[in-house]
């Protein structure tokens, strides 16, 4: 009877083995959680493996997007594109957890975090500055929305560093003006620093200086009937700002 039995048992075991060599062959392996992911995306951004972060992040948005972890893995997918220098990405991130989650309690640095992806994105001073303008209108609404909030001062600096970055490029462009002797320009450019970035002192004492002599050279340029209709309005500006 043993020597009967061996043989069969010998069949059943192989059949069971090469029951699972095939399964772990063709069946897919088991797909990990959202706790599992989350925690592998924390992982890799200790490591400063961005790369690999961001990629832990997004399958946990599209695999478990009611998950908890989801939540924290969509503020976090921000955070990795903006560690990794991949601004405009970290943009799009931070504005879709704001527009899906208004009332959570991340807003305010999220608010934060558009504002600052924004300003990193600035280069020089002769582009247009629409980045820093967007970032302007972040830092305000947490300034005004959230004035107890953990970001506002560090928003408030931010905002003194966004104008003066606004204010040097009217001043670089009223200077181009200056430059090529097109002094109406010039003049109007300089008088729009000077009313609009007061608090920025030397700034806009540059340009009162500059919009003083830009309005003189222009007014030679300008025939008498134009000459005393801008006069009267030019004086009483200029004391204003002297």
């Amino acid at each position: 009877m043993r020597r009967i039995l061996a043989p069969v048992l010998v069949v059943v075991l192989l059949s069971l083995a090469g029951c699972i060599w095939i399964d772990s062959y063709f069946l897919p392996p088991p797909e990990d959680t959202a706790q599992e992911l989350y925690e592998a995306g924390m992982a890799a951004m200790d490591e400063k493996d961005y790369g690999d972060a961001q990629e832990y992040f997004s399958k946990l948005k599209d695999r478990f997007p009611f998950s908890p972890y989801s939540l924290k893995g969509e503020l976090s997918l921000g955070d990795a594109y903006f560690l990794d220098e991949e601004y405009t990405l970290a943009l799009e991130a931070y504005k879709e957890f704001e527009a899906l989650h208004p009332s959570n309690e991340e807003i305010p640095y999220v608010l934060y975090q558009v504002a600052n992806a924004n300003v990193s994105m600035f280069k020089t001073i002769d582009r247009r500055q629409e980045n820093i303008k967007e970032a302007l209108e972040y830092l305000y609404r947490l300034v005004e929305t959230y004035p107890e909030s953990q970001y506002a001062d560090a928003a408030k600096t931010m905002i003194l560093k966004s104008r003066r970055i606004l204010a040097e490029h009217e001043i670089f462009v009223a200077d181009f003006f200056w430059r090529t002797e097109q002094f109406g320009p010039a003049w109007h450019r300089y008088q729009y620093v000077v009313e609009n970035f007061s608090d920025i002192p030397d700034l806009r004492d540059y340009a009162v200086k500059r919009a003083e002599y830009s309005y003189f050279e222009y007014q030679k340029t300008l025939s008498e009937e134009e000459r005393e209709r801008i006069q009267g309005s030019w004086k009483r500006w200029l004391k204003k700002w002297l």
